[in-house]
């Protein structure tokens, strides 16, 4: 067995940042040759994750760069806080981070393929960071940008928040810092109405109508028990309707009556609907959902409440707009 000493160990923890034990166990495997320690610690990495692979990564690192009219948001996610805040797993977070502004891959999976600068890609440097910590680690979130003028926001306390937000030309700092900052908090589904997906506000619509059916159906089943003299605060489920009479809230006779009155009333107004009553409601609803929701109608937070983002935008310049957005919450 080829002889370990101290500067050994210590050369090959500088290599693959391991633990002081991984490495010395990797290089008596290896009998001493620093290049195949280095690849049984990266197979213990590949290991570890593969034996970690069904674990949740509810807690990482979140990280933003803008260089020019680029920018991007990327979070290395792991299992547990201690990991998360100690300080190689901040430094691999960071050392990503300036891999991908650099060399601004398109997607996720390009990412992983990036050449860190010790050589390395990105995959490899994250099953290193697996088997050091023995907790799953990933790239849990990647998003680039690319607009005429780029602005980040990091939450600084948690480190598990981040946005950034590209204008179609450059803002005063003080406005670009209060927009992010909007994309952050309130987390807005698109830009304006008119950028929504399809498929969310098919979703939305959808629900506002059956919610409205449903309101306009309780409204007469509560109007006919109130009119039977039954209070529909006690009859409202199965489960309180029982309860209830149990306490003598309720007389049998009045729960049979109120299990009859919500079955046959609910049936007859549900076959009368106003259609075009509730398509109203619903578009009401949907208008509500998209001032709430998207980041031009949506109040400005940073402002006196009066305005809303876009208005706030336009009062710095009116020339002036949101291209574009990407929000990563590790909470949510």
């Amino acid at each position: 067995m080829a002889n370990i000493t101290a500067a050994d160990v210590m050369k090959l923890r500088k290599m693959t940042s391991a633990g002081m034990m991984d490495c010395k166990k990797a290089l008596e495997e290896a009998e001493g040759d620093f290049q195949k320690a280095a690849d049984i610690i990266r197979e213990k990495g590949k290991l570890v994750a593969a034996k970690r692979a069904d674990r949740e990564t509810s807690e990482g690192a979140v990280k933003a760069r803008i260089q020019g009219g680029k920018g991007i948001l990327v979070c290395v996610g792991c299992e547990t806080d201690f990991v998360s805040r100690n300080a190689d797993f901040q430094a691999l977070a960071d050392a990503i981070a300036d891999v991908a502004i650099a060399q601004f891959p398109a997607d996720t999976e390009a990412l992983l393929a990036c050449v860190m600068p010790d050589g390395n890609t990105v995959q490899k440097a994250i099953e290193v960071q697996t088997g050091k910590s023995g907790e799953k680690t990933v790239i849990a979130y990647y998003a680039p940008v690319e607009a005429p003028f780029v602005a980040q926001y990091i939450h600084t306390l948690t480190g598990k928040l981040g946005a950034l937000v590209g204008f179609n030309k450059e803002v005063p700092a003080e406005l670009a810092k209060g927009v992010v900052m909007q994309v952050a908090s309130m987390s807005p589904v698109a830009i304006s109405e008119a950028d929504c997906p399809k498929e969310v506000v098919d979703t939305e619509y959808k629900v506002a109508i059956e919610k409205t059916k449903e309101e306009q159906v309780q409204k007469a089943v509560d109007a006919a028990l109130k009119k039977a003299g039954i209070n529909p605060a006690h009859v409202d489920s199965e489960d309180h309707i029982e309860s209830n009479t149990a306490k003598g809230w309720i007389t049998p006779e009045q729960a049979a009556q109120a299990r009859e009155i919500i079955k046959t009333v609910s049936a007859e107004k549900a076959a009368n609907l106003p259609a075009q009553m509730i398509e109203n409601i619903a578009k009401g609803r949907l208008a509500k959902f998209f001032k709430e929701n998207t980041l031009e109608a949506q109040e400005y937070q940073m402002g006196d409440g009066k305005q809303t983002v876009k208005e706030a935008i336009a009062a710095v310049d009116k020339d002036a707009k949101v291209v574009v957005f990407k929000k990563f919450n590790l909470n949510d």
